[in-house]
């Protein structure tokens, strides 16, 4: 649905330049958007770009002008950029109701305006909330609960009694509430912990695709508001992830490490079990953090093991030089066994 310039402005609570009734579709990058995108300007080094875009509807901070642009000037220009897009792209509704090839238990509770795409099952006592969407073959299991304005992707698999809060976004191929990886040894053989717990996933929450979330083992895995995590990420048994934190790919969280709010993860890091990383922590991409590590509020750290950012930028400095520092070493070392040879000779 179109909006005007001035519409978002509204929205967005940004300052006006230009004309208002201007229409807005969609979004886009600057080169390669249409008259009724709306693009942004997040850094003055890019004004040559914004203004050889087709687009004609700009957000940027304060005070920027382009002659040829409707601009809306705003405090943060890439967080209205998404705000906006959310806005004037919101999910495409999906049609309500349940495909005839679908599985759906008779004591399953389904309330109104809900999907249920092809050969998808439901299974008995699960509970879905108004105005979900489950996608194609996927599985809801025994006694789950789904809150409302859900959306679940095509082949999403819910285990038993996995719980979902409202507006949870879950891409393909995640898998939540399965058994978390705990085995004890005895009498010549690993003998299975139990793995009799649940799995709660808070308010507002996105899941990427392949992303596995494991039920705890005797208590609960805990995904809190807000938690972001993108695709291909483990997280084990027992783990509680804090409000706002976002989690980046092939990062794994060993079994009842605690993440504290706003945490920020890279790419790839690896957290062993018994971990915790307080409110504001920042792991930066490979980072390895070592079984029972505290990593405390704001700090950021980087490495294997994890160290502070700034140690671990001089301790890399001295690593890059070690080839040279070797060549070094060798040629003291062949002076000194020259001059030991010359000792000889004068003896």
């Amino acid at each position: 649905m179109n909006h005007t310039a001035a519409e978002l402005a509204q929205y967005l609570g940004a300052k006006l330049q230009g004309d208002g009734s201007l229409a807005i579709a969609g979004v886009g990058g600057p080169e390669n958007a249409t008259a009724t995108d709306l693009i942004y300007l997040d850094a003055p080094k890019f004004a040559p770009r914004i203004e050889k875009s087709a687009a004609r509807c700009v957000l940027a901070p304060p005070n920027s002008r382009f002659a040829s642009k409707v601009v809306l000037e705003v405090a943060d220009p890439k967080f209205a950029f998404a705000k906006a897009a959310a806005w004037l792209l919101p999910h495409a509704p999906s049609k309500s109701g349940i495909h005839a090839t679908a599985i759906v238990a008779r004591t399953a509770k389904i309330a109104e305006n809900v999907s249920i795409g092809p050969y998808a099952v439901i299974e008995e006592e699960s509970e879905i909330g108004a105005g979900t969407t489950i996608g194609a073959f996927g599985f809801v299991g025994r006694g789950s609960r789904i809150g409302a304005n859900c959306f679940l992707h095509p082949r999403v698999t819910l285990y038993a009694g996995a719980r979902l809060g409202a507006c949870v976004e879950v891409h393909s191929g995640a898998v939540i509430g399965s058994d978390g990886f705990g085995y004890v040894f005895g009498e010549g053989r690993h003998w299975k912990f139990p793995q009799v717990g649940r799995v709660e996933i808070a308010d507002d929450v996105e899941i990427g695709a392949n992303t596995t979330i494991d039920r705890g083992s005797l208590e609960t895995t805990q995904i809190g508001t807000g938690v972001k995590i993108d695709n291909l990420v483990q997280v084990a048994h027992n783990v509680r992830i804090g409000e706002h934190t976002v989690i980046a790919a092939q990062t794994g969280i060993s079994g009842s490490s605690v993440i504290g709010k706003h945490a920020m993860i890279g790419g790839q890091v690896g957290i062993a079990d018994h971990c915790k990383l307080e409110d504001g922590a920042i792991a930066g991409a490979q980072a390895g953090i070592p079984t029972g590590k505290t990593i405390h509020r704001g700090q950021t750290v980087w490495g294997t093991p994890a160290r502070p950012l700034e140690k671990f930028k001089e301790q890399y400095a001295w690593f890059a030089r070690l080839p040279e520092l070797a060549e070094r070493v060798r040629k003291l070392e062949t002076a000194a066994s020259a001059k030991a040879q010359d000792s000889k000779i004068d003896r």
